[in-house]
């Protein structure tokens, strides 16, 4: 019975939250999009002609805010485990991100260019065990700043979901050593009980 009532309860608070409300009206597929959205009024890191890579893109809702921000010249790479619908001036990948075999394939797509945005909203599914989701999260992170050591431009930007706790400090201290400037941010669209908070590396070295 107490499942069945938190179960309700959290359907309801979703509901009413603000920014569900508002991805119904907007047309995104999910209230994450406002993640990104608040990020980018901040810092300005989506010009018209940038080709962006999206890790962990399903449903693809920052891939939506992203390509209304796009020229016809712009585009996005995105990943997930995931299916998911198409979005316009994307190409998508479906497959896990670690797989050298799915990472090559996104290599030979982006033709060997580096690109100018970077961003990763993975995060493994939550065991709520904090050291084990702790963990798993930090080796997402290190997999995903290799590949945009390889593959961002020098002034690209980064973005990157993680949670606070053992590594994370280590891991802030690393980005430092790639980028001109590191933010810590937890957008208004992330809801407060949420653990996540976003890593912005802003111009690559």
């Amino acid at each position: 019975m107490k499942k069945i009532r938190t179960k309700k309860n959290w359907i309801t608070e979703h509901l009413r939250d603000e920014y569900v409300q508002k991805a119904q009206q907007d047309g995104y597929r999910s209230r994450a999009a406002y993640k990104f959205l608040q990020i980018n009024a901040q810092y300005k890191l989506v010009k018209p002609s940038h080709r962006v890579v999206d890790l962990g893109s399903a449903p693809g809702s920052w891939c939506q805010a992203i390509s209304s921000l796009l020229s016809q010249a712009g585009e996005i790479y995105a990943i997930d485990l995931l299916p998911m619908d198409p979005v316009k001036k994307t190409t998508f990948i479906q497959g896990d991100f670690r797989d050298p075999n799915i990472l090559s394939f996104l290599e030979k797509i982006i033709e060997k260019d580096p690109v100018d945005l970077v961003i990763s909203d993975m995060a493994p599914n939550i065991s709520g065990n904090k050291v084990r989701d702790q963990a798993l999260i930090n080796d997402l992170n290190e997999i995903t700043l290799d590949f945009v050591q390889d593959w961002l431009k020098p002034k690209g930007n980064f973005v990157v979901k993680s949670f606070m706790g053992g590594g994370f400090d280590e891991f802030v201290i690393k980005l430092k050593k790639h980028f001109k400037r590191v933010i810590i941010k937890k957008p208004d669209s992330s809801r407060d009980r949420s653990a996540e908070i976003f890593l912005i590396g802003l111009e690559k070295l």
